[in-house]
């Protein structure tokens, strides 16, 4: 394995913020008791001991321990790469619970439900998200023949979880996260899509609705569709398509929600469907799981493998993509994820024996917009469609090759006779090797664009922790207004002033060009650009589909639609203004 020597990258004034209040150990005092060099050792430490579970006992094993603990610690010091936030929390430390998503089934009866309820107290207590499909609890009115009455329904019963995540802090530092998803064919679907419409209702929840194939036929045909009793699995009504999607387009359009999954194209792509069917996925989506499964993501910062560009020792005129040492640096990202896996203190042992039983990993990426703005491409362009999808590509071609060479070293995963790999021949350690991750936080330490999307704006503020506002102006387009000798304050107060900077004839056109916003992105290009991620993502991916103030439902309707066309496995949407609260927004609050 043969690395370049990169120096420890500088961390931003906002990322010693973030790591301060989050992720450093802390004493009793609540005062920090490492810097983010420790922090960076413990974590790099603590997962390198996986290493002896592979390696005999000896000098050799502990030569192996100590040269991943450096190699990993440069990985992240350097901020080429970050694991999810548990494992920076928690790795080296007491709790040991290193993963950020879970799913949990919920069956229909109410020592399942309640018992789901201490499963996610103690799941959002170790910093983790919790997923759950509703579909199997009767609708509401259904009879309950153990006492004669009738049933209070699904959306009911969402409040149980919604108040006990309400009470529990993640491990200290995460307010508890949730995703609530019933099929579309579920009774109370039409309440369900309405519940979030009341801005009080499920304030720890994002829902989706569970589309299915059938309904996007019987919505094409213009026909409707039946509604199925889950716990009969009797039809006991339709309705029409088309209602029930205008409906959901509305409520989207108000207020960001429902989104929608996919489910019968996730499952088309489940590695072990011999285990069972995907129902569900993590709070922010991009992560499909089975019942109890768990996974681990971590995301490279691309921003960090451009050569030629600006400020680089190199002579190359024209900035690319450092194909070479983004190829040295997955195969680490993969063993790290991999070793993780080994490392971690499950909340349950449900979730311990499915996860390592289908060793799930996901690695993405971030820092896409500064790659795009690195070279020269203006994110709302073919090109940049291109790029996203050649950069995937060679990501997911990478962490294959990479889980195979560790298949050979470890053993495959232990499901993996009768998955779907071993029909495609592909013999690899991890049942799913890559996910688009939407890095909120992990961006911020970075210092870079979060995930896949687009810049919000030139200058903004982020909201972390619901009371901590990080105001931010993009380094590089200060940078090159610098060079073209347009920087000065007034500048950046106009800039601050909009979310937006294409009607500021002050700046050149080629620099509003390359600094494109979300909303400067027509919604089909936001849909087509997660779509060309979502072809080497073997998971999810989470990416906002930013919609102006003044967007229409009939957008948001063409947005689900072309999603589904092209193969996405969800969809969320979100038009400015629809919620009072929101993580991003212009950074002079006064005008936005």
């Amino acid at each position: 394995m043969r690395h370049r020597q990169q120096p420890a990258a500088r961390l931003s004034a906002n990322a010693l913020t973030v790591l301060r209040r989050r992720y450093l150990a802390k004493n009793d005092a609540g005062h920090p008791v490492e810097d983010p060099s420790h922090l960076f050792r413990r974590v790099a430490g603590n997962i390198a001991q996986a290493e002896h579970l592979y390696r005999k006992a000896g000098p050799d094993g502990k030569k192996q321990v100590t040269r991943m603990t450096e190699v990993f610690y440069r990985l992240m010091s350097r901020l080429d790469f970050l694991p999810n936030s548990p494992t920076l929390m928690n790795a080296g430390r007491e709790l040991q619970q290193l993963s950020a998503c879970f799913v949990l089934p919920v069956e229909d009866s109410l020592e399942s439900i309640f018992e789901e309820v201490k499963h996610q107290a103690l799941i959002h207590q170790s910093g983790g998200g919790t997923g759950f499909s509703f579909s199997h609890l009767r609708p509401k009115h259904d009879r309950v023949s153990t006492t004669s009455g009738v049933a209070s329904g699904p959306v009911s019963f969402m409040r149980v979880f919604n108040m006990a995540t309400e009470v529990i802090k993640q491990g200290g530092t995460r307010r508890g996260a949730n995703m609530g998803i019933l099929r579309v064919d579920h009774p109370d679907i039409l309440d369900f899509i309405q519940i979030k419409q009341d801005p009080k209702e499920l304030t720890n929840f994002n829902i989706s609705v569970g589309i299915t194939d059938a309904f996007m036929r019987a919505l094409a045909q213009r026909k409707d569709y039946a509604l199925v009793n889950p716990r009969t699995g009797r039809a006991v009504g339709r309705l029409k398509a088309e209602a029930v999607f205008d409906r959901l387009a509305e409520a989207a359009w108000q207020s960001g929600e429902p989104g929608v999954i996919f489910l019968d194209t996730i499952n088309a792509g489940n590695p072990t469907p011999h285990v069972g069917r995907i129902e569900a996925t993590n709070p922010c989506a991009e992560q499909p799981l089975l019942p109890y499964e768990s996974c681990t993501l971590g995301s490279i910062n691309l921003a960090h493998f451009v050569t030629g560009a600006a400020g680089s020792r190199t002579r190359v005129k024209k900035p690319s993509i450092d194909f070479d040492r983004l190829a040295e640096t997955i195969p680490t990202a993969v063993r790290f994820l991999d070793n993780v896996i080994d490392m971690n203190h499950y909340p349950l042992p449900d979730i311990e024996a499915i996860t390592k039983d289908n060793r799930k990993i996901g690695l993405g990426v971030m820092g896409f917009a500064d790659l795009l703005i690195r070279l020269q491409i203006s994110y709302d362009s073919d090109e940049a469609l291109a790029t996203g999808e050649q950069v995937m590509r060679f990501v997911w071609e990478q962490a294959r090759a990479a889980s195979a060479d560790l298949a050979r070293e470890r053993g495959l995963f232990p499901n993996f006779k009768g998955s779907r790999l071993e029909s495609e021949g592909h013999r690899l350690r991890n049942a799913t090797v890559t996910t688009i991750a939407p890095t909120g936080t992990l961006s911020i330490i970075a210092d870079c664009s979060p995930g896949i999307e687009p810049l919000y704006g030139v200058s903004f503020i982020r909201t972390v922790m619901e009371d901590v506002r990080l105001v931010a102006v993009h380094p590089e387009f200060e940078r090159r207004a610098r060079a073209a000798g347009i920087y000065s304050k007034r500048l950046l107060e106009r800039v601050a002033a909009n979310e937006s900077i294409q009607g500021l004839s002050e700046i050149p056109w080629g620099l509003r060009r390359l600094f494109v916003t979300a909303h400067d992105v027509s919604p089909e290009h936001h849909v087509r650009m997660q779509a060309a991620f979502q072809k080497y993502s073997d998971s999810g991916v989470s990416k906002t589909i930013n919609l102006p103030r003044t967007a229409t439902k009939a957008e948001v309707a063409s947005a689900f639609l072309l999603a589904y066309r092209l193969g996405c496995k969800g969809i969320t949407v979100f038009r400015t203004g629809s919620r009072e609260k929101q993580v991003l927004s212009c950074a002079n609050v006064q005008y936005c």
